[in-house]
């Protein structure tokens, strides 16, 4: 079953998740709803990308009202590719929703356990996880492209999680987003041998060498085998089947549009009476 549904033209929800935290607001936009033009249509979240920047506050309006978790809510972060994360609290609230400058600098991964928060964090492309750990209330999100496969993030915040939170590693579950897959993502060696070092298995098990040199690669397979290799447990993590590439209709793809595109976002919150 794909673990992330469609749930109307501006995001797809995770049912799996709502089913073991009803209070827990999370999901995955999509490129459509929005009102920006151009290479930018039309649901384009991110801010550093070059489209109107009014246009991207009255996008993120949008999609606020979808969830029904207000921007004030919100946390954004200016993302780098590297591996730093964040404990976000209630005194980070709105940092970077209006504008960039204010983001939570230098960020590719946040978790809190604050209620009425909301973690955002953009995409087109990369590989988006969503934590989730029910007995210490952590939720988290990651963002993974291959320089942050290859830094470990994804593993960094379940150690952080274990070794900060005395969170169980039996009791937290992750759900891989849609990212561009193998059918679309071609490597060359530096990138391959760098994501490569990060897993005990085989490249066979998430790349396939296509031409000389060239790689055929899925970061999502790689981030899963990482977390397998941390102590999570297989049967928590659930992985979308959903390509970014390939699906042109409903997501944004920096490989794909050359570059020059949009960014969908993720977000998960704990909701209570706003």
């Amino acid at each position: 079953m794909e673990p992330f549904q469609l749930r109307n033209d501006l995001y797809m929800s995770i049912p799996l998740l709502e089913e073991l935290n009803p209070s827990i607001v999370a999901g995955f936009s999509t490129k459509r709803g929005g009102i920006s033009r151009g290479d930018f249509n039309s649901l384009n979240l991110g801010l550093h990308v070059g489209d109107e920047q009014q246009s991207v506050r009255n996008n993120r309006q949008v999609l606020s009202e979808a969830i029904e978790f207000p921007l004030s809510n919100w946390v954004c972060a200016q993302q780098t590719h590297q591996d730093h994360i964040e404990k976000v609290t209630v005194t980070d609230l709105q940092k970077g929703v209006f504008d960039e400058q204010s983001a939570l600098s230098s960020t590719d991964g946040m978790y809190t356990n604050d209620k009425n928060l909301m973690l955002t964090l953009c995409f087109a492309d990369c590989v988006p996880l969503f934590y989730y750990h029910p007995k210490k209330q952590l939720i988290g999100l990651i963002h993974a492209g291959w320089k942050g496969t290859a830094a470990k993030i994804s593993r960094k915040i379940v150690s952080e999680w274990v070794m900060k939170e005395g969170a169980s590693l039996n009791d937290i579950y992750v759900f891989i987003g849609p990212s561009i897959k193998g059918c679309c993502y071609i490597v060359d060696d530096r990138v391959i041998t760098s994501v490569g070092k990060t897993v005990h298995a085989p490249a066979q098990q998430y790349a396939k060498e296509v031409t000389k040199g060239q790689y055929a690669i899925d970061l999502s397979k790689i981030n899963k085998l990482q977390l397998v290799e941390e102590g999570v447990k297989e049967k928590n993590i659930f992985s979308s089947s959903l390509c970014t590439s390939c699906k042109s209709d409903l997501f944004f793809s920096h490989r794909r549009d050359g570059g020059k595109t949009g960014r969908m976002m993720s977000f998960i919150g704990y909701k209570e009476d706003i």
